[in-house]
C-alpha cells in the first residue's frame, strides 16, 4: 500500500455526504434503467438525459459539499481545475450496458491531490455495491475492509479486456491468449476487477482520466500494479483539456500476470501507432 500523507483531507461529515449524494444519483438511475432512450455524442459514444442529470447533480453536490474544488466530468469541463484539489467525475460508466438493458454500470467520483486520487467513490447501483478508497487508508466494499490477499484466494485466471482491446487476439493469432477472456463493458469496473479478485489482469485501450480516476486509487491501494502504456497522468499540468487524451494501461494482479500480459499489451499499442 502506498502511504503518502494525505495533505487537507475530506472530513467526515464531507464523506456521508458524498455517500448521499451518490445514493440520490443511483436511485435515479435505477428508476430511468430500460426506460429512456440515448443519443449519439459526437464522439460516437452514448449519452442518455439520465447521463446528463447525474452529472450535473453530482457536479452541483460536489461544488456544496467541497466549496473551491474544482470538477472534471466526461459530461462538463474536461480541462484539469486549476485548484489544488479536484474532483474527476464519470455520472454514468457503462453507458451502452445501461441503454441496452445490461444491469451493470458504474458512478465513479474521485478527488485528486498533488495530482493523484485521493479519495475514490465506486458505485454500482444495480448490484448494491459501493466501494470507497481513501490513499493510504485502505479500500473498502460496504463498509467492509478488504486486504490484498484476498483476492489471491478466488484461483481466477480471468483477464478482462476493453472492446477496443480485444483486436489483440487477431494480431497474435499463432499465441494462445494466457487466460478467459471477460468483456464487462465498462472501464472502471474491468480495473477494478483486478483489484477485488474476479480478474488476474485487464487490458485497456483508450480509458480517459474519468474512466480510470477512482479505478486508479482503488488498484494502488489494493497493491495491484498499472503498467502505463503511453501517457501517465501523474504527468499531466492542469489547465490541460483531456477531451481527446487516452490512457491505455495494463493492470494485473501480480508481477508474474503483468509479465505474462505484457507481449499483447506492446502489440496494442503498437498497433495504435
Amino acid at each position: 500500500m502506498i502511504q503518502n500523507s494525505i495533505s487537507n483531507p475530506l472530513s467526515q461529515a464531507q464523506l456521508m455526504s458524498i455517500h448521499h449524494l451518490v445514493d440520490e444519483v443511483g436511485r435515479r438511475q435505477l428508476q430511468d434503467f430500460g426506460q429512456i432512450n440515448s443519443d449519439i455524442k459526437p464522439d460516437g459514444t452514448l449519452i442518455t438525459e439520465c447521463d446528463r442529470w447525474s452529472d450535473k447533480t453530482i457536479v452541483q453536490g460536489l461544488g456544496k459539499i467541497a466549496s473551491g474544488e474544482g470538477v472534471l466530468s466526461e459530461e462538463g469541463n474536461k480541462s484539469i481545475p486549476n485548484s489544488s484539489e479536484y474532483w474527476v467525475v464519470d455520472p454514468l460508466d457503462g453507458t451502452t450496458n445501461f441503454a441496452a438493458g445490461i444491469p451493470y454500470w458504474a458512478i465513479s467520483i474521485a478527488r485528486f491531490t498533488n495530482g493523484q486520487p485521493e479519495t475514490a467513490f465506486l458505485d454500482i447501483p444495480a448490484l448494491k455495491k459501493r466501494i470507497l478508497a481513501i490513499r493510504g487508508k485502505g479500500v473498502w466494499l460496504n463498509s467492509k475492509q478488504l486486504k490484498a490477499e484476498s483476492r489471491f484466494k478466488k484461483n481466477s485466471d480471468c483477464i478482462s479486456l476493453c472492446s477496443r482491446s480485444i483486436k489483440v487476439l487477431q494480431m497474435k493469432p499463432e499465441k494462445s491468449f494466457p487466460g478467459k477472456i471477460r468483456l464487462l463493458g465498462v472501464s472502471s469496473l474491468n480495473m477494478t476487477s483486478v483489484a477485488i479478485g474476479q480478474t488476474i489482469a485487464a487490458l485497456e485501450a483508450t480509458p480517459k482520466i474519468w474512466d480510470i480516476a477512482a479505478a486508479w486509487l482503488i488498484l494502488e491501494e489494493l497493491n495491484c500494479l498499472i503498467n502505463w502504456l503511453e501517457t501517465n497522468p501523474k504527468d499531466i499540468l492542469s489547465g490541460t483539456d483531456l477531451t481527446s487524451v487516452n490512457f491505455p494501461l495494463l493492470t494485473a494482479s501480480s508481477e508474474d500476470q503483468l509479465n505474462k500480459m505484457l507481449p499483447w499489451a506492446s502489440a496494442l499499442i503498437q498497433d495504435s501507432n
